[in-house]
């Protein structure tokens, strides 16, 4: 298998910039029609950490679902992903989109860290679990969160902040991306590459993952799908393993922004079965 090739997402979908340029133009719609907004608010110090915080409505009292956006940790921009709100809000969720600072400027290390200070943040401004959702290199911080003994790293922190989320053609397993073109920017070692993994680490009980693929997706990314939920099931993990007809790495998220889609319906769920 080359796997070049099979994490080279863009140049398996040749139109992915209209895609991305089509991101855009929803998520300005959406963030100028939403009922109620907490846009850049900060939880870390540089202007990349920040939430966008989306309301259904402006009693700011909904559950939340935190999410964060692609780009194998170097590109992307939280404010393209606001689109994704949609669905969800018109359920009465609200979703906070997480920025994170990129590759090279700093580690994969330092990004899982900012994502957990993401969740840190909102949980105490919103004063509930969170469930998390992310899309291919967000869908790996998504799954870490589900996977994080927070009162070990975090004294004081609940067990269960983050107790289930819902992963899109995520990369559970960054070892594969060593021998890429991608590590350019990663800089990992075999080593660190596993360290980072969270399909290799122990899942606290009573967690919930889904993991959702496109079936116009890579083999590797169908593996890495398939692959976490059932490891984690053998720990005891509730998981759920979907592949979104026709969809392919860019596509699969435009679900998200329909109220009636499964993966919807799935996020509003968890969200309104977590406790406060």
């Amino acid at each position: 298998m080359d796997l070049a090739v099979e994490y080279d997402n863009r140049a398996r979908v040749p139109d992915y910039p209209a895609i991305v340029a089509g991101w855009a133009r929803r998520s300005a719609a959406m963030r100028a029609d939403v009922a109620a907004a907490d846009l850049g608010v900060p939880y870390g110090g540089s202007p990349r950490q920040t939430l966008d915080i989306l309301w259904p409505d402006p009693s700011r009292r909904a559950p939340v679902v935190l999410f964060f956006h692609g780009g194998y940790w170097q590109r992307g921009h939280p404010r393209n992903a606001s689109f994704i709100a949609r669905g969800c809000l018109a359920h009465g969720v609200a979703v906070a989109v997480a920025g994170y600072d990129l590759a090279p400027d700093v580690t994969l290390s330092a990004i899982l860290g900012q994502a957990r200070a993401a969740a840190l943040c909102l949980a105490r401004l919103v004063r509930r679990r969170l469930v998390a959702c992310g899309h291919s290199a967000g869908a790996h911080l998504a799954a870490a969160l589900v996977c994080t003994p927070w009162p070990e790293q975090f004294p004081g922190a609940p067990a269960d902040l983050v107790p289930a989320g819902v992963g899109l053609s995520g990369v559970y397993d960054v070892e594969p991306l060593v021998a890429t073109p991608l590590n350019r920017a990663l800089k990992l070692t075999t080593q660190e590459a596993r360290r980072l993994s969270p399909s290799a680490w122990p899942v606290p009980p009573g967690r919930i993952f889904d993991t959702v693929v496109g079936t116009d997706e890579s083999p590797a990314f169908l593996r890495q799908s398939r692959s976490l939920a059932d490891i984690w099931a053998t720990q005891g993990a509730a998981t759920r393993y979907a592949e979104m007809p026709a969809a392919n790495h860019f596509t699969v998220l435009d679900p998200l922004a329909d109220p009636e889609s499964a993966v919807v319906r799935r996020l509003v769920e968890l969200a309104r079965g977590i406790t406060l």
